[in-house]
């Protein structure tokens, strides 16, 4: 029989970094009521893999799912393979195309492996919504959606503002929050957890237990996190994220990017330090050794504590004593040099993968983010003795180039 930590102890580290708790009181109930029976709660959260790749944003809520986990709860990983062909209207001003379901298995399958970096792969419960989707009938679908009415599905924000532009709903979209809902029914849960973008979906799981005579599950949601520019939520396609999969030196140089004050709502966010050992660092700690420790806990987390210490000594060089790492990746090109002996600093960087291409290589300048054998160079030509390697470096990544 499992053994759980006092509710006052355990609503301590459940809270912790999160947005809004529906309802605190019923939350401290089931608590309650577990630590008595010595019954673990069921505790879900559901992720459409519309997209392969993960990025700390996302780690969010699967580190309030291992938080659950950590004091001995039920945690249910549910895949949206079902859903996820539907397509999650959220935050969204058109209706989104549905995956095939062969795209939806791929990214499901490149999921778990990332997933489990955070979460047991012992003690997870993963389940698919296919699971009752696929058995429910024509009649059954009737059956669900009579259990909510088009105003109240007007009442979502995204849904609402939708229909005041005259910008198409398409009928399914409204069956995505009342599917989402059901998984809820299907699996019994006693919490689930979300974004804050998400609240709509999860208020309607409550709603849908009721209906079907279960007690409902109380809901917890998780901030969107900020990405590196610390304005913008993380997202790839904004060039702030921070993957999961990323190499240690580029992870953890990404995370002493950020600024101080972001650093403290990464560490409440992205790592399993209670908060008041957060009060101790942000009191008794210089900003540069907390930034540090940051940095080894999410390297460690997503690759290992030897290439944490790795990563750090390496950026220690790069950035800080403005050695060059020994593990450097090098790269022969072909370049032009000119007749005043210099070359094309903006093509070389597109040349050699430290820019996407030239005109992104010309912002990377203009933005003072490249340097060249140590010293930051903002015109687009460089000198070049091609006999000598050429130290260059973009951002965080860096290359020692040879001349072919």
């Amino acid at each position: 029989m499992p053994t759980f930590a006092p509710v006052e102890e355990q609503l301590a580290y459940i809270k912790k970094g999160s947005a809004e708790i529906v309802k605190e009181s019923e939350l401290r109930s089931k608590l309650e009521k577990s630590l008595v029976s010595a019954k673990p709660l069921r505790v879900k959260a559901g992720f459409d893999p519309t997209a392969p790749d993960l990025h700390l944003g996302h780690t969010v809520l699967l580190r309030k799912l291992k938080h659950f986990q950590d004091l001995g709860h039920t945690v249910i990983f549910l895949i949206g393979d079902f859903t996820g062909m539907i397509g999650d209207p959220t935050g969204r001003s058109a209706t989104r195309p549905p995956l095939s379901a062969e795209d939806i298995m791929r990214n499901a399958k490149t999921y778990m492996a990332q997933v489990y970096k955070i979460l047991s792969s012992a003690t997870t419960e993963v389940r698919f919504n296919s699971e009752w989707f696929d058995k429910l009938t024509s009649a059954d679908w009737i059956k669900l959606a009579a259990k909510f009415t088009i105003s109240q599905m007007l009442e979502r924000e995204d849904f609402h503002k939708r229909f005041q532009e005259e910008k198409p709903i398409a009928i399914h979209e409204l069956l995505y929050p009342l599917a989402q809902g059901y998984d809820s029914v299907c699996l019994k849960a006693d919490v689930e957890l979300g974004g804050t973008d998400q609240k709509f979906n999860l208020l309607v799981g409550r709603e849908m237990q009721r209906a079907y005579g279960q007690e409902s599950q109380v809901v917890l949601t998780m901030p969107i996190l900020e990405g590196l520019d610390g304005v913008q939520k993380m997202s790839k396609s904004l060039g702030n994220a921070i993957g999961i999969l990323e190499p240690p030196l580029e992870m953890y140089g990404k995370i002493m990017s950020i600024t101080d004050e972001m650093m403290w709502r990464y560490f409440e966010l992205l790592t399993d330090v209670q908060l008041p050992e957060i009060e101790n660092l942000k009191s008794g700690s210089h900003p540069m050794d907390a930034k540090k420790d940051l940095g080894r806990r999410i390297v460690t987390d997503f690759h290992s504590a030897g290439a944490a210490a790795k990563a750090a000594e390496d950026w220690s060089k790069q950035f800080q004593k403005q050695e060059v790492p020994e593990d450097i990746e090098e790269q022969t090109v072909s370049v032009e040099v000119g007749a005043d002996g210099t070359v094309r600093l903006d093509k070389l960087l597109a040349q050699c993968g430290l820019a996407d291409s030239v005109s992104d290589a010309g912002r990377k300048l203009k933005q003072r983010a490249v340097k060249v054998n140590g010293e930051l160079q903002t015109e687009a030509h460089v000198s070049w003795d091609r006999r000598q390697p050429l130290i260059v470096q973009a951002g965080r990544k860096i290359r020692k180039i040879h001349a072919h």
